[in-house]
């Protein structure tokens, strides 16, 4: 569960960009890996997150529910520079808290943080981008990730019957990502926001 510690130790979208960007320059990763694909992997996201912030349209369905959604929530989310689906999701997360302003988003580093990430497995594996929504008493009303659902789905299928490797499907899932702008995300959002705070205002 998240406590307030976590919260209070927690970055806002800008310092985790921030972050990330003095990283590139340093030529970093977060984590404990310094290799050279983790460093490269760091480039490449920092580059995704910038092009995403520049090219994705918030949607009408988001700004059509702000004024239903009044309450405080709270998003953390956990994640690393080195992840390609926390820098095409996170941006996205970014964008929507900046349009509703009840929505306080937090980043932690999963990897500083191994003691919250292992109370919230994917399939007994510390998958990231990991969001918890708290309410404005650290209630926690539900939790998203690692990927939009479509995506998700997809992976499973794929290692019930593989088709294609691992390698080629992280591409095919980037490919998506492009394409998409975001805004198969922000319908998931608004669907389990909706289920969340149990607000029938909130639909699409």
């Amino acid at each position: 569960m998240i406590t307030q510690k976590d919260i209070d130790k927690s970055m806002s979208f800008e310092e985790y960009y921030q972050l990330i960007e003095q990283l590139v320059k340093d030529e970093k990763s977060t984590g404990s890996d310094q290799s050279d694909a983790m460093i490269s992997y760091t480039k490449l996201n920092f580059s995704r997150m910038k092009r995403i912030l520049k090219t994705t349209p918030i949607s009408n369905e988001v700004t059509d529910t702000v004024e239903c959604l009044n309450d405080k929530l709270t998003w953390i989310v956990l994640s690393e520079s080195w992840c390609g689906d926390a820098a095409q999701n996170i941006p996205v997360f970014a964008k929507i808290a900046k349009a509703n302003p009840n929505i306080n988003l937090r980043i932690l580093l999963r990897d500083d943080n191994s003691e919250l990430m292992n109370q919230y497995l994917t399939n007994g594996g510390k998958s990231i981008p990991k969001l918890i929504c708290v309410d404005k008493n650290l209630n926690e009303l539900g939790t998203w990730g690692p990927r939009p659902k479509l995506l998700q789905d997809r992976l499973y299928e794929n290692k019930k019957n593989p088709i294609i490797n691992i390698d080629e499907l992280k591409k095919e899932f980037q490919i998506w990502y492009t394409k998409d702008k975001g805004q198969t995300l922000q319908k998931e959002m608004i669907l389990l926001m909706k289920a969340w705070t149990k607000k029938e205002c909130l639909s699409i």
